[in-house]
């Protein structure tokens, strides 16, 4: 039997095994001593309260893994109150709700850097099937979540249940909607952006912010944590693991790219997106391969549920070119054709490259692509004239062609728009040609309303019944507060549009406004 050689001795031998070791043996040796050596130093440390104020959740799951996050906080919105120092923090998963069969256990380091926030990427798992989490720093711990695996790439699978929400404005209403959701019988969630809002205290409102408008990283972290310590939100988390992406409000109102709402120096704004961006990741149960490298960061990614339904999780904030016309709803700038510019992207032309390479590849029953801003090219005047909301994809008419003409010409297998940003839920079929009801109907849309974002709302939009003869693609809408549950099945998708009466104070029971269902092979949405 060959004798082990000491850390040292292989030390002296030649480059190409000091190499090796460099990748292998030696970096996750040094980092689990480190990790050992700050958890003795952190069996003495006393926090001044409990630093789990945050909760924890997990998110992009694997086949065999997930990412396990938390961050230590004992003064949530005051910069965190945790010391310029690495903690050592416990991890455990186990099969149980009690923590008694552990499958896993380890250590990692909390950074001052990073907020002190923890990404666990946990591998080795069962596929299909739901585990337990839980940490623990000095004395103290933290709740319990639960999470779970997906199934093998291309494994026969007959069913998944998931739920999509966005836009919680944390000053315009309660988060009851998360009570509700944390309750619901789902297997994963989708967060599709304005997870935070950027605007400053107001007292128009039934909560408040913390502070002004937040432009600094340290801004961004105490209003990432304020919206964490809502305990409806926190139990959503720890309920289910999240896939999230974002919209603009996690760095400025309507931003495109490099353009402020208010186009600030481009330079200037870059080092808020910046922060804004790393307070994100900071605070959401992301991978490494999305930590942010100054105003950039990797957020487009796709996963797949066995051989049921690939998801295209799509990132239309960072790489857009300005909007045309605009922000808001405008009349059409027809006379200048800019909305009509090849040039003009949502998605920048890595990202739609990547897209349209993954929809063509795709072997699933079904392809849903979750993002952010409504795809429908609805007329939101009532009256003669005609406007359109160019911040989304109507401001960028050129790849939305594209895109339909791609999932035309290939026949994708049932593509699925899912979409928030609009405060309302909403139902479209999908078409070549919006303005001619007979064209063909290539894909549907499922838009979520915001959790809180406008209030309580009201029965039905201003308008109504004038908006919907001027946009016959649309099947429903509600402009009451919720989410969106999804069942998909072999044969057919299934919505459910859950609401509440109100937000604006706490309490509000859960209803069901409507369900629709999407058949195989059958562009487009019916009623049940």
């Amino acid at each position: 039997m060959r004798t082990p050689r000491s850390l040292d001795t292989l030390l002296r031998e030649p480059v190409s095994r000091r190499k090796l070791l460099e990748n292998g043996l030696a970096l996750v040796g040094m980092e689990h001593f480190r990790a050992y050596r700050e958890s003795r130093r952190s069996q003495d440390l006393r926090f001044p309260a409990s630093p789990f104020t945050l909760g924890v959740a997990s998110g992009e799951p694997t086949s065999d893994g997930v990412v396990l996050w938390t961050r230590l906080a004992p003064d949530p919105t005051r910069g965190g109150g945790m010391p310029a120092a690495d903690v050592a923090v416990a991890w455990e998963v186990a099969r149980d709700d009690r923590m008694m069969n552990v499958v896993q256990r380890g250590r990692a380091l909390a950074a001052p850097q990073w907020a002190h926030s923890v990404h666990v990427e946990v591998t080795g798992l069962e596929p299909e099937r739901w585990y337990w989490y839980q940490f623990r720093a000095g004395v103290h711990v933290s709740a319990i979540g639960r999470t779970r695996t997906l199934p093998r790439p291309g494994a026969a699978v007959d069913r998944l249940r998931f739920a999509f929400a966005s836009c919680q404005h944390y000053e315009m209403g309660y988060f009851t909607a998360y009570q509700h959701l944390a309750a619901e019988e789902v297997e994963l969630v989708f967060h599709l952006g304005d997870y935070i809002y950027e605007d400053g205290a107001s007292d128009r409102w039934v909560r408040k912010h913390v502070g002004a408008e937040i432009v600094t990283l340290d801004d961004y972290r105490n209003r990432h944590a304020q919206y964490k310590t809502d305990a409806h939100l926190q139990a959503a988390h720890a309920a289910f693991p999240w896939i999230v992406t974002w919209d603009d409000h996690e760095v400025d109102n309507d931003y495109a790219g490099d353009r402020s709402e208010r186009n600030d120096p481009p330079g200037a704004f870059l080092k808020r997106r910046a922060a804004a961006y790393q307070a994100y990741y900071e605070h959401m149960p992301l991978r490494r391969a999305s930590i942010p490298k100054g105003p950039f960061m990797q957020l487009y990614r796709g996963f797949s549920y066995g051989s049921l339904a690939s998801f295209f999780v799509l990132d239309t904030r960072q790489f857009r070119t300005d909007q045309p016309c605009g922000n808001g709803v405008r009349p059409a700038c027809d006379v200048e054709n800019r909305h009509l510019d090849p040039k003009a992207t949502l998605l920048g032309a890595a990202q739609a490259r990547w897209l349209l390479d993954g929809l063509g590849r795709s072997r699933t029953r079904w392809n849903l692509m979750p993002q952010q801003v409504m795809t429908a090219k609805v007329d939101w005047w009532p009256g003669a004239d005609e406007r359109f909301s160019y911040d989304q994809w109507d401001g960028y008419e050129v790849e939305r062609r594209k895109l339909f003409a791609f999932l035309a010409a290939r026949r994708i297998a049932n593509p699925v728009m899912l979409a928030g940003d609009v405060h309302n839920h909403w139902v479209c079929d999908l078409k070549m040609d919006f303005g001619d009801p007979g064209s063909p109907t290539i894909a549907t849309e499922l838009v979520g309303s915001s959790v809180t974002t406008n209030g309580d709302g009201a029965e039905l939009m201003r308008d109504a019944e004038a908006l919907l003869a001027k946009n016959p693609f649309v099947k429903f809408h509600n402009d009451r507060r919720g989410y969106v549950v999804c069942e998909i099945g072999r044969h057919a998708m299934r919505a459910e549009f859950r609401a509440l009466e109100y937000v604006t104070r706490e309490g509000a029971p859960r209803q069901t406004r409507a369900v629709f269902a999407i058949e195989d092979g059958r562009p487009g949405a019916q009623r049940i």
